[in-house]
């Protein structure tokens, strides 16, 4: 028998690739980086490819594989601090995602990203998504990151909901081996720049638009 998503009963979800694109804002910050440190500037689509495993991972793989600790501080130091400057210039919600956002409120809702957790909650509040969420935990929240499921089962420890009724909502393999690795519903969306990834995991239910999900929850109206 097919799983009844009605039985869901918190939200998590991923942030960048998911609720918002922050694909420009990240590569061209980390291109700042590369030029403030004498490297020539990567493709946007390239960097995007880095995204997702925290800042200092995505710092180190956009310096090079030659790139040494000190090198990889000196450049996370410059990014963090140029990227909180700029993280909003091109930055937005995808298509749908206010909207869905809306139809959910009132559900337990949260969000578990590999992005600093100051960056993560300013931005929230900043695109006027705050109220929507009860905890927002971000890449250094907790000893590990995604698709460790240290933060997932933390959040289903504050809201004391069941991994039987917890959905991981995110872009990448990342998202849906943190549900799986903590014994949750897992939610694949196919427009996020991680979308790529996803068919190496097979999450349990794929969708094209975040508001697609507010009716499956619901289930059929009657009449």
């Amino acid at each position: 028998m097919a799983f009844d998503w009605k039985q869901v009963r918190l939200l998590v979800f991923d942030l960048d690739g998911t609720l918002v694109d922050s694909k420009q804002d990240l590569a061209m910050s980390i291109n700042a980086m590369r030029v403030e440190m004498g490297l020539v500037p990567l493709p946007l689509d390239l960097i995007a490819t880095y995204v997702g495993n925290g800042v200092r991972l995505l710092v180190r793989r956009s310096l090079g594989t030659g790139a040494d600790e000190e090198k990889v501080e000196r450049g996370l130091a410059f990014f963090l601090g140029y990227y909180r400057e700029h993280m909003l210039d091109r930055t937005a919600p995808y298509p749908g995602v206010p909207e869905a956002l809306k139809k959910l409120s009132g559900r337990n809702m949260a969000v578990l990203t590999n992005k600093p957790v100051n960056f993560s909650r300013e931005m929230i509040a900043r695109l006027g998504f705050g109220a929507y969420f009860t905890y927002i935990y971000g890449g250094n929240s907790f000893p590990k990151k995604k698709p460790d499921p240290i933060g997932l089962h933390r959040l289903m420890d504050d809201f004391q909901v069941a991994a039987a009724n917890t959905l991981m909502i995110g872009d990448s393999d990342t998202d849906v081996l943190t549900g799986r690795n903590a014994g949750a519903w897992t939610c694949g969306v196919t427009y996020g720049f991680g979308a790529h990834t996803l068919e190496k995991v097979s999450p349990h239910l794929l969708i094209d638009d975040l508001r697609e999900l507010p009716p499956l929850l619901d289930g059929p109206r009657a009449g």
